[in-house]
């Protein structure tokens, strides 16, 4: 445990306990409340943890709060929701959580609605896509605390060597991964649908075929006609000619895919905006253009959100609300977003984004974020509909598998686990 000079920072992460562990100080003001927050750490090492963040939002805070101290504990991402979910069962339930889910926690009654919390222009901030998202039926209890989107990214270096213009439909993707096999690129298309995060590469493909996860009324339409379609055509048309790369698509992890885009071995992947960073560490030039689609550019495009969860247990109510107003303050939102190359989740932070030289590479995220459309988070059978999507989603394209079967099995999951919700 690190005590900071006003607050008091516990780090988890393994990234950062060699520098926690080399020693403690104690100060700190008496505090008359003590909110407790558990924290996910953004940062790939200490240098960079997301501790460092709440340190200065901690210092800043508590310097014009002085009967309030801010006690922050932060855990890698791998480890987050299952340290919360822990302290929950166990009744330790923390004040405030930056969690990847929330809805199951709100089914139980167990958080503070965003509007008992934060002023009315801090919640009317919130980008329209990200605040429905933290809705459970109808009322708001995930507060977006960081978002991306996704674009299609391609070597510009490979692209430039088979003669090769940015795709804009599925066929011009395919005729591309064509001429990147011919020239010998190991993955032309690299198509991570493994277990570390399947549902993300599933829904943009889904999108972009003009389906998705549900409808419009929220319900789950995972073996729709459009959804097998794209999935037959990645089926037939990428994986069964041999364009996505010497790995199994369903054994194929993100960050594995990440790692051979830098490396040079991608030709094209869909990817976040931490791939810029990567691919400009080893040198690789790049280009980003939105999603193809079945027709061309996809008119809708995978948003990711995660989560601010408050929880009742404690009380602290009036205390929760002032301090989230002052995280979610244009400075402290813009801070983070650059920090980690993330994209803000107000609507004040993202006008300023989009026009700050500083931020121009985000800019092809920042467009898309509008268009986009988020996993239905809202809905309590997420977690195991998402979890089964992991698992199985890989036999669709398999050699010998079935995509029609494999989503209509998916559908089946959802809809039990959506009857038990």
């Amino acid at each position: 445990m690190r005590r900071g000079r006003t607050g008091t920072i516990a780090v988890a992460s393994a990234l950062v306990m060699t520098a926690v562990l080399g020693g403690c100080g104690i100060t700190g003001g008496s505090g008359e409340v003590t909110l407790k927050l558990v924290a996910a750490d953004y940062g790939d090492t200490e240098a960079n943890s997301s501790r460092h963040y709440w340190d200065d939002v901690v210092d800043a805070y508590e310097a014009k709060h002085p009967d309030v101290r801010v006690d922050v504990t932060v855990y890698s991402w791998n480890d987050v929701d299952r340290k919360v979910r822990e302290l929950v069962d166990a009744g330790e339930a923390p004040d405030l959580a930056q969690i990847g889910a929330y809805s199951d926690y709100a089914a139980k009654d167990l958080l503070y609605r965003a509007d008992d919390l934060l002023s009315i222009p801090v919640q009317a901030d919130f980008v329209p896509q990200l605040a429905a998202a933290g809705q459970v039926k109808g009322v708001q209890y995930g507060m977006p605390f960081a978002a991306s989107t996704r674009v299609l990214f391609y070597n510009k270096t490979l692209f430039a060597q088979a003669g090769l213009t940015p795709p804009k439909s599925w066929d011009d993707l395919a005729a591309a991964a064509e001429a990147l096999k011919a020239e010998g690129v190991k993955y032309p298309y690299a198509l991570p649908l493994g277990p570390e995060e399947a549902q993300a590469e599933t829904m943009q493909w889904l999108l972009s075929g003009g389906g998705g996860y549900t409808d419009v009324s929220g319900t789950y339409t995972i073996d729709s006609a459009q959804n097998v379609d794209t999935f037959t055509w990645l089926k037939d048309e990428l994986v069964g000619k041999d364009l996505t790369g010497p790995v199994a698509p369903g054994k194929l992890n993100r960050a594995a895919a990440f790692a051979a885009f830098a490396a040079g071995d991608v030709g094209m992947l869909n990817g976040h905006p931490s791939l810029m960073a990567m691919a400009e560490k080893k040198g690789v030039k790049y280009g980003m253009v939105p999603t193809p689609g079945a027709d061309g550019a996809s008119p809708n495009t995978l948003g990711v959100a995660d989560w601010m969860a408050a929880f009742k247990q404690n009380g602290h109510q009036e205390q929760i609300g002032d301090f989230l107003d002052f995280v979610y303050a244009d400075d402290q939102v813009l801070d983070f977003s650059r920090r980690y190359d993330l994209l803000p989740v107000t609507t004040s932070a993202s006008e300023a984004m989009s026009t700050a030289e500083e931020d121009k590479k985000l800019k092809p995220f920042l467009d898309q974020l509008l268009l986009s459309e988020l996993y239905p988070v809202g809905e309590t059978s997420w977690a195991t509909v998402s979890a089964e999507i992991k698992k199985r989603i890989g036999e669709a394209v398999a050699t010998g598998g079935d995509p029609r079967t494999v989503l209509e099995e998916l559908q089946a999951t959802a809809v039990r686990a959506d009857s038990a919700a």
